[in-house]
């Protein structure tokens, strides 16, 4: 958990923060969970705009699984790269670390036992194309005659 610090050196603030970090593919989302009136922006974009709609569905699963408790915060999620759907499992995975963070082993073990994948990022990743064909795998057809 992380404390929040005001802008004055020395001083800190009573908020209480914490950050979540997912990726999927070339996607990167960060999410910042703190103190609040139950607001969900993704880019500074609320969350009820995110299109296409299944992305969003995907996006707020760590949310509906706790329930009541997300009414009394704030989370702020930036993503950068990827496509729609590698996108939606970062997104999902960073909120579901900020709120494992924020709320403590009650919610990660809700977490895990739902789903693991909440928590944990996926390291697949594409393979890169290698020289002498048209993929990671594809080569130029021989003909022998």
């Amino acid at each position: 958990m992380v404390e929040g610090r005001s802008r004055r050196k020395g001083k800190k603030s009573t908020s209480k923060n914490a950050m979540g970090v997912g990726k999927r593919k070339t996607a990167v989302a960060r999410a910042v969970v703190r103190e609040g009136s139950g607001n969900f922006r993704v880019n500074s974009v609320p969350i009820d705009l995110l299109k296409p709609d299944n992305m969003r569905e995907m996006a707020i699963e760590p949310v509906q699984l706790i329930g009541e408790k997300t009414n009394s915060i704030d989370i702020e999620v930036n993503i950068k790269g990827g496509g729609i759907s590698a996108r939606a499992d970062a997104i999902r995975i960073s909120i579901a670390n900020g709120l494992a963070e924020y709320f403590g082993d009650e919610v990660r073990e809700i977490y895990l036992e739902t789903d693991r994948g909440l928590l944990v990022s996926d390291t697949r990743t594409k393979e890169p194309k290698h020289p002498l064909g048209r993929g990671a795998r594809k080569r130029r057809q021989k003909s022998y005659r």
